[in-house]
């Protein structure tokens, strides 16, 4: 079996040696063969599951979000019956349904979703109804295998011992704040993660490094500061960490750290 770590929403998935797995922007994908990430095949190899994580900050009830998302997906896939239940795995609690698509489609569809701390977790599985038989239960049993982790393993870390994410890479801190001045006190990062996953990444990380939060205002927010802020410290550093985030066409976040 091998074992798939997100480094950013810090959850864990077990799944079969020889499945693909394919990583984007969005989600994260699991099947028994690479073709099923091509959005335009739609026969025998289409088996696949997917997951996605999306940032929770302000702890909101999930319901409301379960009940706009999977009334979005049935109008979206022309499915006829709903029918939620209670569902539970690895420490997370929220719901899932199998969604009844119409008889002409020889598709099977099944929606869930998991919310633990700031952490939500969305699953879809799509499959022929043919292949329930020998897909459905290797997909359950990658579901089951969900653990969320504490901290991460061997983090690259500045000087100061502030955790980095993977892939980012220290920019002119003038290129995300202009007014930022070049007397050693600020650093930035620059990558092409989530914003709502560097959130999670540091909500988690931050203490592990010995780092306090004395002041975590999420993104987004009610109080018109456009981008995450926190207030850390550790021994004799204290800092304020933005992480922002990115144009437009260019979603990922960006990280600045102003230190005092």
């Amino acid at each position: 079996m091998a074992i798939f770590q997100h480094l950013l929403w810090g959850f864990e998935l077990t799944y079969p040696d020889g499945w693909a797995h394919q990583s984007n922007a969005d989600a994260d994908g699991f099947a028994k063969n690479a073709l099923a990430f091509e959005t335009d095949d739609t026969g025998e190899l289409a088996a696949h599951l997917l997951v996605r994580g999306e940032w929770n900050g302000h702890r909101e009830p999930i319901a409301p979000l379960w009940n706009q998302h999977i009334t979005k997906l049935a109008i979206m896939l022309g499915a006829k019956k709903l029918g939620s239940a209670p569902f539970s795995m690895g420490a997370a609690n929220g719901f899932e349904a199998e969604i009844q698509l119409p008889k002409r489609q020889e598709r099977r569809l099944w929606a869930g979703i998991l919310a633990r701390d700031t952490l939500i977790l969305h699953f879809l599985v799509s499959h022929l109804k043919q292949e329930r038989a020998d897909f459905e239960p290797q997909a359950t049993q990658i579901i089951a295998s969900l653990r969320f982790v504490e901290h991460i393993n061997n983090l690259t870390t500045n000087e100061a011992g502030f955790p980095l994410p993977p892939a980012y890479k220290p920019v002119d801190p003038a290129t995300l704040v202009p007014d930022a001045q070049e007397n050693g006190s600020w650093q930035a990062y620059d990558g092409k993660s989530d914003i709502g996953a560097l959130q999670a990444f540091y909500y988690r990380e931050l203490p592990h490094h010995e780092w306090e939060i004395s002041e975590f205002i999420p993104y987004p927010n009610q109080v018109n500061i456009h981008f995450s802020r926190l207030r850390i410290h550790k021994g004799a550093f204290t800092a304020t960490l933005g992480i922002l985030p990115g144009e437009e066409k260019k979603p990922a976040g960006k990280i600045i750290l102003k230190y005092e």
